[in-house]
């Protein structure tokens, strides 16, 4: 497995991590960044990478925007602002991953404020075709730099088939966190195996993640339920990998080079 970490584009955090020489670089992104002094840092930030070596880099899509997360579903009439800034950062960081050739990763949704943005149409089904419009618009302008991730939510969570086959049919690049899927079928290992292997072709990115299956824990790889010794080899071997990991020092990415030893341990 080639090393996947993920920062900010504060200099201290990314020092602390291409110290270990990552192969593949992912940057959490805020609404800061999307300012223009964030801007500029960020730009910084991606010539750093790339001046390390490191060719496999991708923007991560802000979560919040004055506290609100950025659900694609959100209903303009209802969320005006919050619908503009989508539509600005989306494009905004696609820009920027043309201009240095990178990617761009955007959740199709998220989970906890998922079902009150839901409530403002008359049905899931509405709420779920809207969605589906705002998916095409992004993946028709970002094309081969834009990557959509899943989610817990009943909006956007692979392992339902249904929906799985739709992603077929619009022809959607995507990144596959791991533990989302796990999470969104109740840690059910069949399932999670059963997506990984249906989707393997459209995947170009992954979030390596355990879990427990019951919450959005984000544990270290071998702390959770999720057999890896049998998801690895499902993986498509196209695609980069990142592991999403949380932190106790955003300083100090041990819990992701703890996964990353966990996984060459248990193919070695």
């Amino acid at each position: 497995m080639r090393l996947g970490l993920k920062s900010s584009a504060a200099p201290d955090q990314m020092e602390s991590r291409l110290k270990y020489r990552p192969s593949v670089y992912e940057f959490y992104t805020s609404e800061h960044d999307l300012t223009k002094e964030g801007l500029s840092r960020l730009e910084q930030g991606i010539r750093r990478v790339k001046d390390a070596g490191i060719r496999d880099i991708i923007l991560h899509h802000p979560v919040f925007y004055r506290g609100e997360m950025l659900e694609l579903v959100a209903k303009a009439d209802c969320h005006p602002q919050l619908v503009d800034f989508i539509d600005y950062s989306t494009r905004t960081l696609l820009d920027l991953a043309a201009k240095y050739d990178i990617q761009v990763l955007v959740h199709g949704s998220y989970e906890k404020q998922t079902h009150a943005f839901i409530a403002d149409y008359r049905s899931l089904a509405e709420a779920t075709e809207v969605l589906w419009q705002r998916l095409d618009i992004y993946r028709d302008f970002g094309k081969d730099r834009i990557m959509f991730e899943n989610s817990i939510s009943p909006l956007f969570c692979f392992g339902d088939r249904e929906l799985e086959r739709e992603i077929f049919k619009r022809g959607y690049r995507l990144a596959y966190d791991v533990s989302h899927a796990f999470i969104a079928l109740k840690g059910n290992q069949e399932a999670l195996e059963d997506s990984l292997a249906y989707l393997k072709d459209h995947i170009v990115h992954y979030h390596l993640v355990d879990s427990k299956g019951q919450e959005h824990d984000s544990l270290p790889l071998g702390q959770g339920s999720i057999d890896w010794k049998r998801v690895i080899p499902l993986l498509n071997p196209k695609a980069t990998s990142i592991y999403e990991i949380d932190l106790a020092d955003m300083l100090d990415p041990r819990e992701q080079l703890a996964s990353h030893a966990y996984l060459q341990q248990l193919f070695s």
